[in-house]
């Protein structure tokens, strides 16, 4: 097994470096077809939306809180984005889960030296398990939509909407982890509660590798390697870090 990460951010840039070698590359091809488009075409919505958003944030504040708008609009672009860009990642993620999974196995084997599964099995498993996997990425969307509805109340509760930009931020960093360590935890066939507690004994750690994700994602071009680069990345960091409970 290769040395442990420092960080988060260190996993996402293994990650990067796992996707660039050459028995990888024919696992990444589809999925960053699909989120090239899928990219694509949230930067060609959210331009459109993002200049209706201005629009109202500036009519919202009264005349003599006006002096707020070059404060609360940056802070509600960046909202904003990471709703568009998150969701368009959900369902990105939902199209390819079925690739992300082969590609996860195929990283963990590569860092473990152990076969997990014969190649010619492999391709039986992503038919085999492409509506059990849909219905986990829908669990996901389920789960995000529970906790994302209260937090963007707290965008329109005075006083703390400004501080609710920065709260759900760390929800998108959790999620982002959540997201992908999902799809090697659960080739695993372990539990959306228990995948959570898992990340949870590494909270710094999951949410810096979130974050870091949040970012690449929202880098033009460069986000087209994102997908891949964080199922690389989050296979890493459950060999060395969060899958150490099944050793016990």
């Amino acid at each position: 097994m290769n040395k442990p990460q420092t960080g988060g951010m260190g996993y996402l840039f293994y990650g990067l470096r796992l996707i660039a070698m050459p028995n990888m590359r024919i696992f990444v091809t589809i999925p960053l077809i699909i989120n090239s488009i899928l990219f694509a075409g949230s930067i060609w919505f959210a331009y459109g939306k993002l200049q209706h958003l201005m629009g109202w944030v500036e009519g919202f504040l009264p005349g003599w809180l006006s002096w707020l708008s070059w404060l609360l609009i940056p802070m509600f672009i960046v909202a904003a984005m990471l709703v568009i860009f998150f969701t368009f990642t959900m369902i990105a993620n939902l199209i390819s889960a079925p690739f992300n999974s082969l590609l996860a196995q195929k990283v963990e084997e590569h860092l473990t030296n152990q076969k997990l599964i014969q190649q010619e099995e492999s391709w039986q498993r992503i038919l085999k398990d492409i509506f059990p996997q849909l219905i986990n990425e829908i669990k996901k969307i389920a789960y995000y939509a529970v906790w994302s509805i209260p937090l963007l109340i707290l965008f329109i509760i005075p006083v703390i909407n400004l501080i609710a930009p920065f709260i759900w931020m760390l929800f998108s960093a959790w999620m982002l982890a959540l997201q992908y360590a999902d799809v090697p935890m659960s080739n695993h066939q372990l539990s959306g509660k228990e995948i959570r507690r898992r990340l949870k004994t590494q909270t710094l750690t999951s949410l810096s590798f979130g974050g870091s994700v949040m970012i690449l994602t929202m880098i033009p071009v460069i986000n087209f390697i994102a997908m891949p680069a964080a199922v690389a990345g989050a296979t890493a960091m459950w060999v060395e870090r969060l899958q150490e409970e099944n050793e016990l």
